[in-house]
């Protein structure tokens, strides 16, 4: 990793004007507080013969906010679908180094099934079940056995409320999922994540098919959860980034066209004072 010196300049001011959510000094005492809820240690992965992800080691703390930045290709999305291990469900890949949740490693002695429950997924494009809006977020209850009505009424309305979209849904929650708009249908997603009390939430550009209201929501959304979740987001929108992220790691492609991770750090550190130009170059728009 080269070191790039110096301050930028030239944030564009639209992003510039953004980065007001991470406390630098508190998401750096939260980085160094305790043990990371994630740690990857010299992690390599393959589809096949294709190394697809080279040599990746982070440390990513409890109940903050990490964002992934980078150009297209460069793995951002296979990283983060490594934390529930549904890279599993591709035929021929291979995963060499540790993921590890809370000290343990995830591909070591931890039942996918049991993993998936401490950490949930929303995907980019909202992806309601074609059931009623109760059923939508009972499904995982359900699938854990939880069969009680009163409970699952119970469990429906806090996972609700959490994802701050009961009042909207409270009147209607045997109306089709699919009746919803599309960033209440995002919310609902979350809220079906949520509703089997994950530890960790991964947002693989979550807003990407959302209008800009929506996309507010969702984020506003993010930094409420924040405070009982763990939270990974992979995001192409710079200034989501820079709004809604206590850590930013910024991803490029190697000239093998392996992924790899270039920097990692305070979002406010990574868009005004980075330590790598190819950050640099990114975050101001010169290349990607």
């Amino acid at each position: 990793m080269s070191e790039f010196t110096g301050s930028i300049s030239s944030v564009n001011p639209l992003i510039r004007t953004a980065i007001n959510v991470a406390d630098e000094a508190v998401a750096v005492e939260a980085l160094e507080a305790g043990e990371p809820k994630l740690e990857i240690q010299g992690l390599n992965f393959f589809y096949g013969k294709f190394q697809a992800l080279r040599n990746i080691s982070v440390k990513m703390p409890a109940r903050r906010i990490t964002s992934i930045i980078g150009p297209s290709g460069t793995g951002k999305s296979t990283f983060l679908r490594l934390f529930n291990r549904m890279s599993d469900l591709v035929p021929g890949t291979r995963v060499e180094g540790q993921v590890r949740l809370d000290g343990q490693n995830i591909f070591e002695g931890l039942d996918p099934v049991r993993l998936r429950s401490k950490v949930g997924m929303v995907f980019q494009k909202p992806n309601p079940f074609p059931k009623s809006i109760y059923d939508n977020i009972a499904y995982g209850p359900r699938m854990h056995r939880i069969k009680n009505k009163k409970q699952l009424d119970e469990i429906v309305e806090r996972s609700a409320r959490g994802a701050y979209i009961w009042e909207e849904i409270k009147d209607k929650l045997h109306v089709s999922a699919m009746a919803l708009s599309g960033g209440q249908q995002q919310r609902l997603c979350i809220a079906r994540a949520i509703a089997v009390e994950p530890e960790v939430i991964l947002m693989d550009e979550p807003c990407s098919a959302l209008d800009p209201i929506s996309t507010i929501k969702v984020e506003e959304l993010m930094l409420q959860l924040r405070s009982n979740y763990t939270i990974v987001i992979v995001t192409h929108n710079m200034q989501q980034a820079a709004r809604a992220s206590d850590f930013t790691s910024v991803f490029m492609m190697a000239p093998d066209r392996a992924g790899e991770l270039v920097e990692f750090g305070p979002t406010k550190e990574i868009f005004t004072r980075p330590k790598d130009e190819r950050t640099e170059q990114y975050v101001t728009g010169r290349f990607g």
